[in-house]
């Protein structure tokens, strides 16, 4: 698209692809599947018309980012990916400064890891579709799914590597992303073996995406493969065991969700009480808003992207307004203290305006 700049980075010993556009305050955004950079093509050129840089790599194992071993799924860890992330921070950011980050799909879930495992980072973030996810210390990913839902379910059947792909090419690259973009049922996906996609009806392509989108997408698997991709489902049960030193944290980060109510991730079995009854506030504290949109599927902010967009603007303006005014009150407390110190005027000790001081710097930390 014009104006948006591609290149390739050095970062973590990948070839990673990055497209850019713009100036100012950094919006990282984090892609899923079966996706790269330009699912973002509406949200980068609102954001950049609006003061803002926005960066939207093609993660590990996706289109035009090279080097990670296709043939070893331990190596598309949460940790992997994040350890990917944080690189392209440090050289896209100048030192020190937050970003912004926007996550769909696997990009919402590394998004969550990465607020987890660096939330100094982050400044604030939207996640669309996927809901954090709680570690169960008792039971791994891939059996609790095998029980709740088969082993048809698509998580399921993507695990052995080599088959789904002999499936997929079998389809065409092209038609089998047309099956998984225009994904409207919100009961789970299930893909049965031998008859993967059973509906034979020609797929008409909804108003949000043409032919000429799902030719990028194609162009791109055709060339990668899809076992990159499907490499994150595979590491599930290794995130699993590895993430265990991070059992019970919460992610302490400004975070607002946005989900369709036809998203067959918000249809899951106990994830609407998760996020209107109290979990997800437990787990992501600073949960500021939880936004439903009607009469929308999975990808999001394809289908609906000026809503999507004003939502995500609306909380970035916000944060970084909060964040404005919390520094402004730590300056006055400073000059404060210091003027109080200096003039003898204040015959007591400092602990309760120390005391005010402090609940300030925490309040700034959290926002900032």
């Amino acid at each position: 698209m014009e104006g948006i700049e591609l290149k390739t980075l050095d970062i973590n010993g990948l070839k990673m692809h990055v497209a850019e556009m713009g100036q100012g305050p950094i919006i990282l955004f984090l892609h899923g599947f079966p996706e790269c950079w330009y699912t973002w093509r509406h949200q980068m050129v609102f954001f950049a018309s609006r003061g803002y840089r926005a960066v939207a790599p093609d993660l590990r194992g996706f289109a035009d980012t090279t080097g990670a071993p296709a043939n070893d799924p331990s190596k598309f860890t949460t940790l992997h990916v994040v350890g990917d992330v944080v690189g392209l921070i440090e050289a896209v950011a100048p030192p020190s400064e937050k970003v912004f980050v926007v996550g769909h799909d696997w990009g919402a879930i590394i998004a969550w890891s990465l607020c987890l495992y660096r939330p100094d980072l982050v400044k604030a973030l939207v996640n669309m579709s996927v809901v954090f996810s709680r570690r169960n210390p008792s039971r791994k990913p891939l059996e609790m799914l095998r029980a709740v839902y088969g082993d048809d379910y698509y998580i399921c059947r993507f695990q052995e590597p080599g088959e789904v792909e002999s499936e997929f090419a079998k389809i065409g690259t092209k038609t089998v992303l047309k099956h998984f973009l225009t994904y409207r049922n919100t009961s789970p996906l299930r893909l049965p073996k031998g008859k993967i996609f059973p509906d034979e009806t020609p797929i008409t392509l909804p108003e949000w995406l043409s032919e000429q989108d799902v030719d990028y997408y194609a162009t791109k698997y055709e060339v990668s493969g899809f076992t990159g991709a499907l490499n994150y489902y595979r590491a599930l049960d290794i995130n699993w065991e590895l993430t265990a030193p991070w059992s019970g944290a919460q992610v302490k980060v400004p975070v607002k969700f946005i989900v369709g109510d036809l998203d067959l991730t918000y249809n899951a079995p106990g994830t609407k009480d998760y996020i209107h009854k109290g979990g997800f506030k437990k787990d992501v504290p600073l949960l500021k808003e939880v936004v439903v949109m009607e009469g929308v599927a999975h990808f999001i902010h394809q289908e609906k992207p000026a809503q999507v967009n004003a939502h995500i603007h609306a909380f970035f303006k916000n944060s970084s307004s909060s964040s404005c005014s919390a520094l402004i009150n730590i300056s006055m407390f400073i000059k404060t203290r210091n003027s109080l110190y200096t003039s003898h005027c204040y015959n007591g000790n400092f602990r309760d305006i120390d005391k005010w001081g402090t609940k300030l710097a925490t309040n700034c930390t959290n926002i900032a």
